[in-house]
């Protein structure tokens, strides 16, 4: 971005994602990004990550997935899937353009075991040439089997990095849940993460109290949103200074100073998620929002920030 006589470089480094600005979209909350398109060109955005898939097609939870809660949104969609082949099918041909337009695309995948990762990753890596990188899903709390239960421990986390480390030489991402992340973080770098991503939901619970029941299909889901901004910007902050691999900062990022408050806690890339719910254009916007904050503070790349609280 150019302001008068003076620039500065958006470019970023996300565990060899390189990326033309910081901002992405969370897995989840983005689809596969063609929806968005009537909204802003998803080209200029740094990075898309797909909605988690798996090797297999899953249904996913039963209805109701969603409800609102004061300052947050809660959600038990259960990582409904068509499968990776599925998606390829469907949306290759535009991921694969995206990337042609700059925006890497960051193929995120999902398992109910080890094993059903390692299956996931190898499907992806045949299919999707286009992918820049993979994420894997470690951290869903709307699973009976797979997600938080299989990623929750430095052990079993480190376990599924292990597994898939060897089936790709792409860039591999870990989306961590909100639990032991500094611990969870050393052991995914150990196992052969290149990077990092965090916060997922927070396990939550909302009953409707004339029906005495759960206002979702499950007794409790993962809280997303503004409310949980404060606690996200801690953890990737906790994260950071545990590793030396970079960190994807998302939970509760709405607006600049959101994003802004990510990089300076120490994350090299922020990843908006539920705002795009409510505020369809909010990531378009990061990018020349935060390109004004690198300038105003002084900085003649957007690096120099990455870290830099001082605290």
């Amino acid at each position: 971005m150019v302001m008068g006589a003076r620039s500065v470089s958006m470019a970023v480094d996300l565990g060899g994602v390189r990326m033309k600005n910081p901002v992405c979209t969370a897995s989840g909350t983005f689809g596969f990004g063609s929806a968005f398109e009537g909204f802003f060109d998803v080209g200029r955005l740094g990075a898309i990550t797909t909605k988690g898939c798996s090797a297999e097609p899953w249904q996913g939870n039963p209805a109701p997935r969603m409800c609102e809660v004061p300052s947050a949104m809660m959600n038990t969609v259960g990582l409904a899937n068509p499968g990776v082949c599925g998606v390829v099918e469907g949306q290759g041909a535009y991921l694969a353009d995206l990337e042609g337009r700059g925006c890497r695309v960051i193929f995120q995948v999902a398992g109910h075991s080890v094993e059903e990762y390692a299956a996931a990753v190898e499907l992806a890596e045949e299919h999707a040439p286009w992918a820049s990188a993979f994420e894997l899903n470690v951290s869903c709390p709307n699973l009976a089997r797979g997600g938080a239960l299989v990623g929750g421990t430095p052990e079993d986390a480190s376990e599924v990095v292990r597994a898939v480390r060897p089936r790709t030489s792409r860039p591999l991402l870990v989306k961590l849940a909100p639990v032991r992340v500094a611990e969870v973080a050393r052991a995914c770098e150990d196992a052969g993460a290149d990077a990092l991503s965090l916060i997922n939901t927070i396990s939550g619970m909302s009953l409707d109290v004339h029906t005495r029941r759960s206002r979702l299909s499950r007794p409790t889901g993962g809280v997303s949103g503004p409310a949980i901004h404060a606690i996200a910007v801690r953890m990737v902050w906790e994260a950071a200074h545990a590793v030396s691999i970079p960190v994807n900062g998302m939970g509760g990022v709405a607006g600049v100073e959101d994003a802004a408050e990510m990089i300076l806690a120490g994350a090299t890339a922020v990843s908006v998620g539920t705002a795009n719910f409510y505020d369809p254009t909010c990531a378009s916007r990061l990018v020349d929002g935060l390109a004004a904050w690198a300038l105003e503070q002084g900085v003649t790349t957007i690096n120099d920030l990455i870290g830099a609280a001082e605290c």
